[in-house]
């Protein structure tokens, strides 16, 4: 996240905890009323990204400097405002800027009650608990057509599927080595990501198994402790960084971590940010971040 040497522990376990625990509440499906697109505020990084794939800017953002550590992609712009933390927006200054329309998570921050006396919105969820692209699909058509923005969603929808046939043949030759993904938590534990995770639908349309098909959360993701992971052999590893270079150099650098079978092998990458819990855009990133790895290899 950002330089975690400004944070206590405390704080970066809080920090840790935020980024990577979404929360699932389904809202009303009630239509807004005019909704002017220049001003819709967003207070968690998945409407962020549906809003952006419609092409829509928002003109407010909860927790920027954490957003494009963990989101970095895609960017925004300089003129976003940061409307305080995605689990408490500071809610005068909402009021003060008086959105035409706010998305957030479902259930994730302050009750909707409490939002909706601010501005007109709604929540969106992040997965069904099996296959959080097709949720983000459904999300984005929902949230075009409340916009008036339908053919901007089929556009983006189009786009996409397009984009990850082009990117089929990259990952033709590699045979069915399977993919583990991960993320260190801390100095003993790693996230990683089994079959309901974002990624897994992209895995499947390129023929790359999944390595880890142990325990996961509703999201996705299980955090493990760093010697399970010794029992991985012939896996290609990719370890997502999040502004935590100091850290992953410390374990890198100890005899358990220079034991593991997929370090002796030489098939551990360390790759850039991608959010775990977004939609198509953060799926798009994650398809340039694999191709980057292990696109065009045997």
């Amino acid at each position: 996240m950002h330089n975690f040497a400004l944070f206590s522990v405390t704080r970066r376990r809080l920090l840790t905890a935020m980024a990577l625990s979404p929360l699932l509440w389904r809202p009303g499906q009630a239509r807004a009323a005019a909704i002017d697109p220049q001003r819709i505020v967003a207070l968690e990084w998945l409407p962020v990204e549906l809003l952006l794939a419609l092409g829509v800017i928002p003109c407010g953002v909860a927790d920027l400097p954490n957003y494009r550590i963990w989101v970095s992609e895609p960017p925004l712009p300089a003129s976003t405002i940061d409307v305080g933390l995605r689990t408490e927006p500071n809610l005068e200054l909402l009021a003060d800027m008086r959105p035409s329309f706010m998305v957030w998570s479902a259930g994730y921050g302050p009750a909707p009650e409490k939002l909706l006396r601010i501005a007109p919105g709604r929540g969106v969820n992040f997965s069904d608990g099996k296959n959080p692209l097709a949720v983000a699909r459904r999300s984005l058509l929902e949230l075009a057509q409340l916009l008036n923005l339908e053919p901007a969603a089929r556009h983006h929808l189009a786009e996409y599927e397009r984009f990850i046939e082009r990117m089929k043949p990259r990952f033709a030759r590699r045979g069915a080595r399977p993919l583990l993904m991960m993320t260190q938590v801390d100095a003993r534990h790693m996230l990683v990501f089994g079959p309901n995770c974002l990624f897994q639908e992209v895995l499947d349309a390129f023929g790359i198994p999944n390595a880890w098909q142990g325990e996961t959360n509703f999201w996705g993701s299980s955090i493990v402790g760093i010697d399970r992971l010794a029992s991985w052999r012939d896996v290609d590893v990719l370890c997502f960084d999040h502004g935590n270079g100091k850290e992953m150099e410390t374990l890198m650098a100890t005899p358990l971590w220079q034991a593991m079978p997929f370090i002796r092998a030489g098939r551990f990458q360390r790759a850039p940010a991608v959010w775990f819990y977004g939609a198509t855009l953060s799926a798009m990133r994650f398809v340039r971040i694999l191709d980057n790895a292990l696109g065009g290899r045997a």
